[in-house]
C-alpha cells in the first residue's frame, strides 16, 4: 500500500517554536545567522601604517598556514590591501591563495637570496582583488644553507619589506597588512620572518600537546626581540580547531586565556570540514564557502585584529 505525500505531511509532527528551540542544530544555525548579521553591520578600520605579522608555531598541524591565508582574505575582503609572503617550502599558503608556485616560478627564494623586489614577485589572488601573495617554491628548501654565507642573513626579508613599503607609500598603493607564513621550525627562514615583523601571531590548537611548545616559542620571541628586533612583540594568539563539546578544548582555552588574556582573541576557530576542503580548490574558506561557520569565525577574528590595531 502506498502512502500519499499529503498523508505523510498530515501525520508529521507540527513544527513549532518549541521544537525549533530544542534542536541543537537549529540553535547553531540561528547563532551563525546572528553572527553573520553582526559582521555585516561592523566596521573594519584600516590601520594608518602597515602592520607586519609573522604567523608562527614550532609545532606543526596547528592551523598556522590556514590562519595566515584566511585572516588575510577576511581583511582583504573588507577593502584592506593585504600581502601574504609564503616562507614555508611546502608552499601551502601559495596553494590556498590560488597563485602559481610550480616549476620556475620566482618567489620568496629570489627575494631572500637575489634581493629581487617583492613587487616583482607578488601575484594577485584570483578571488580577491586586494589580496596578493609571494609564492614559495621548492628552491626555498635550500635557502637555509645558502643564507648562511650571505651578509646580514637575518635581515634579508626585513630589507625586502622595507623596500616594498618605500615603493608603495601612497594612500592608494600602501599595504595595510603583511602576513609572513613561517615553516614549523626555528631556522634562518623563521628568524628572517621574526626580524622582519613587528607583531607575532601564534595559532594554538586546542589540544594538550599544543601548550607544551608555547613557552619555548615565547622565549624565542623574547630573545629575538632583545638581540635582533626590538620592535617585535607577541600581539595575537588565536585558538584553532576548537570543539566546544569537549572538556579538553575548553580547558586548553581557559589555560591560554588565563596566562595570555590580553593577547588571546575572543573568537576561536572551530573544527570545520569546509576549512580543510578549501585549499584543495585553490581557495581560502572565505571564498570557498563564505557562509560556513569557519569563514564566519575567521571574519570575526579578523575584525578583532582590525579593531585592536585601531586602538
Amino acid at each position: 500500500m502506498s502512502v500519499s505525500r499529503e498523508t505523510t505531511e498530515a501525520n508529521a509532527a507540527p513544527v513549532t517554536d518549541d521544537n525549533f528551540d530544542e534542536s541543537p542544530i537549529a540553535r547553531e544555525l540561528r547563532d551563525l545567522h546572528k553572527r553573520k548579521k553582526s559582521l555585516v553591520n561592523s566596521e573594519f578600520p584600516l590601520p594608518k601604517y602597515t602592520r607586519v605579522f609573522t604567523v608562527s608555531n614550532q609545532k606543526g598541524g596547528v592551523g598556522k598556514t590556514t590562519t595566515a591565508v584566511n585572516l588575510a582574505a577576511a581583511l582583504a575582503e573588507q577593502g584592506a590591501r593585504v600581502l601574504v609572503i609564503d616562507l614555508d617550502p611546502q608552499g601551502n599558503a601559495s596553494t590556498a591563495l590560488g597563485i602559481e608556485h610550480r616549476g620556475d616560478t620566482a618567489g620568496s627564494y629570489e627575494a631572500l637570496i637575489d634581493a629581487t623586489p617583492l613587487q616583482d614577485l607578488m601575484q594577485q589572488c584570483p578571488d580577491i582583488p586586494t589580496l596578493w601573495g609571494v609564492p614559495a617554491t621548492l628552491d626555498l628548501a635550500g635557502a637555509e644553507i645558502e643564507l648562511v654565507t650571505l651578509e646580514h642573513r637575518e635581515y634579508r626579508l626585513r630589507q625586502a619589506i622595507a623596500r616594498l613599503l618605500a615603493a608603495t607609500n601612497s594612500e592608494e598603493t600602501m599595504f595595510h597588512y603583511i602576513f609572513v607564513d613561517c615553516p614549523p621550525s626555528l631556522g634562518l627562514l623563521t628568524i628572517n620572518a621574526f626580524v622582519a615583523a613587528r607583531e607575532v601571531l601564534i595559532p594554538i590548537q586546542c589540544e594538550y600537546y599544543a601548550l607544551e611548545g608555547l613557552s619555548q616559542l615565547i622565549n624565542n620571541v623574547n630573545l629575538l626581540s632583545e638581540h635582533l628586533n626590538p620592535e617585535l612583540r607577541l600581539s595575537t594568539i588565536l585558538l584553532t580547531m576548537f570543539d566546544g563539546r569537549t572538556n579538553l578544548s575548553q580547558q586548553v582555552a581557559e589555560e591560554v586565556r588565563t596566562h595570555f588574556g590580553d593577547e588571546t582573541l575572543n573568537r576561536s576557530i572551530p573544527r570545520s570540514v569546509r576549512i580543510s576542503e578549501a585549499p584543495s580548490y585553490g581557495q581560502t574558506v572565505i571564498s570557498y564557502d563564505p557562509n560556513s561557520s569557519g569563514a564566519v569565525a575567521y571574519r570575526e577574528a579578523a575584525l578583532e585584529i582590525a579593531q585592536r590595531g585601531a586602538k
